[in-house]
């Protein structure tokens, strides 16, 4: 550049002819161009901003700052930009490929297609390849999606939806997609998070405000749903899925209401048949569909079904599986129905979600139970109740030990004898237990018969029989005394 020296001062001549607009435009293109190359984008943004202003009808200054914008993620001012430098240079290929690119990001396949085309006729099929391949790879995920969420396959759609957001990161569509996909399977949290972001950039966004409707519906906070079903059909009347969600919605809570109501009045067949009808509207909300087979199977108790209630609870507990009532319930049903090791496991599935007093209580008297239902029923050996007095026990034992006492059978089969053997053996066993005060109680509570763990399996019966009848020589058949050798029989 020319100077002149004036005294201590150099002046060039852009001091005295100032620069043109143009050239100035070139200098802040070039300076955006190095903050670029070096990824400053937000300086680069600010220079090719400039350059704009300075020379307005430049198709490259509007083309550099799409560039920009598309590595800040800002796909819909870079589409913009690509689209008014396109309109000033009809011949400026960069800028169809970086409509391209935008429309991908944003998920208009169509747009990108015909973007594709024209920077193809312009620069040639190479120049737009890469493009090609995204945008191949973009309809095949939407195909696939379409074809899963037709089958109610909704892990299959996120799958496809998260792969479309790899290429299209900035298409709300596809993130709502995902969003009402998450919905169904129960992972309203997830749902409501990627709808709110959504709403955030536009609040009248009618499937993000679907979406967040349908969480709520699916959280069982009807009102709440209902006002956002009613703001989506004002916005647009015409919302099919909106319209579906809210019948449905309205007609399960009348159905569940109606069900509470009969119930109430103690109208339990009513209830019943109500609580089943409801849950044939809507197999997808699985939290209100909960809550209805345990109201099903709270009916069920009343009416003595402790079966189906059981049954009813289980279809609750696969729909929420920490559904503490309904765990509580399934434990007294198989505790009446027998079945103490499934009750013991739901104790313990109880006590683990919630470790409270009452509850370490419940397992510790289910595990009693269970204890008590795998050994031998003492009373019933004998043929008595709980309640049987001393007397009720000696008269018993004497009754029963008479009849299978093995001398009595001695010209029967093998087997017979055998058998006999066996039920003389238990009969023993059941009065040593029940004949002695603090073994009967220990029995009774369900704890082991003898201080040191024994039981009562290697008791000799033969001790017992004589015990009882004071060796008293007794023959089985005329009721005369027999020798004493006829108590020593002895079992193999």
């Amino acid at each position: 550049m020319a100077e002149s020296e004036v005294g201590d001062l150099y002046i060039t001549i852009d001091d005295i002819i100032p620069k043109s607009p143009e050239r100035l435009a070139e200098e802040k293109k070039e300076s955006g161009n190095h903050f670029y190359k070096i990824k400053n984008y937000k300086d680069a943004l600010i220079k090719y901003e400039e350059a704009i202003k300075l020379c307005p009808e430049n198709a490259a200054y509007y083309g550099n700052r799409a560039a920009c914008y598309m590595m800040l993620a800002m796909y819909k001012k870079a589409l913009e930009d690509a689209q008014k430098a396109v309109a000033l240079d009809p011949t400026y290929t960069k800028g169809y490929i970086r409509m391209t690119k935008c429309y991908i990001a944003l998920g208009d396949i169509s747009g990108a297609e015909q973007a594709i085309k024209k920077a193809s006729e312009l620069g040639g099929a190479d120049c737009t390849a890469n493009e090609r391949s995204a945008l191949a790879s973009l309809q095949r995920l939407h195909d696939d999606a379409l074809r899963a969420m037709a089958a109610q396959d909704y892990r299959r759609v996120v799958f496809c939806m998260d792969r479309c957001l790899e290429y299209s990161p900035s298409c709300s569509k596809t993130k709502l997609t995902k969003a009402e996909c998450l919905a169904m399977l129960g992972r309203c949290q997830e749902s409501q998070e990627i709808a709110n972001d959504c709403l955030r950039f536009d609040s009248f966004d009618t499937e993000a405000l679907y979406v967040r409707g349908l969480c709520l519906y699916f959280e069982d906070k009807d009102e709440q749903a209902f006002k956002h079903f009613q703001q989506v059909l004002r916005l647009s009347p015409d919302h099919k899925k909106a319209i579906a969600a809210y019948k449905k919605a309205k007609l399960l809570k009348q159905k569940k209401e109606e069900g509470n109501e009969a119930f109430k009045m103690g109208r339990w067949q009513e209830a019943l048949n109500l609580y089943n009808e409801a849950l044939t509207i809507d197999k997808t909300n699985k939290k209100v569909n909960a809550k209805l087979y345990f109201n099903k199977a709270t009916v069920c108790s009343k009416l003595n079904q402790t079966k189906q209630a059981a049954e009813a609870c289980t279809a609750a507990l696969e729909l929420d599986e920490n559904y503490v009532k309904a765990l509580l319930r399934r434990a007294k049903c198989y505790t009446e129905l027998e079945q103490y090791e499934d009750a013991v496991k739901d104790y313990e599935k109880l006590y683990k979600i919630d470790k409270s007093k009452e509850n370490k209580q419940l397992l510790h008297e289910a595990k009693i139970t269970l204890k008590k239902s795998k050994r031998k029923d003492y009373y019933k050996i004998l043929g008595l109740d709980k309640t049987a007095s001393d007397d009720d026990i000696k008269k018993a034992y004497r009754k029963r030990a008479l009849v299978h006492h093995p001398d009595r059978h001695a010209d029967a089969s093998d087997v017979e004898r055998r058998e006999q053997e066996r039920r003389f053996k238990e009969v023993g066993e059941a009065y040593g237990v029940l004949s002695d005060p603090k073994k009967r109680v220990r029995y009774d509570r369900g704890q082991d018969v003898d201080e040191d763990g024994a039981g009562m399996s290697d008791m000799n019966p033969n001790m017992a029989f004589q015990t009882y009848f004071n060796h008293q020589n007794f023959d089985f058949c005329s009721g005369n005394t027999f020798p004493e050798s006829a108590f020593s029989f002895q079992f193999g």
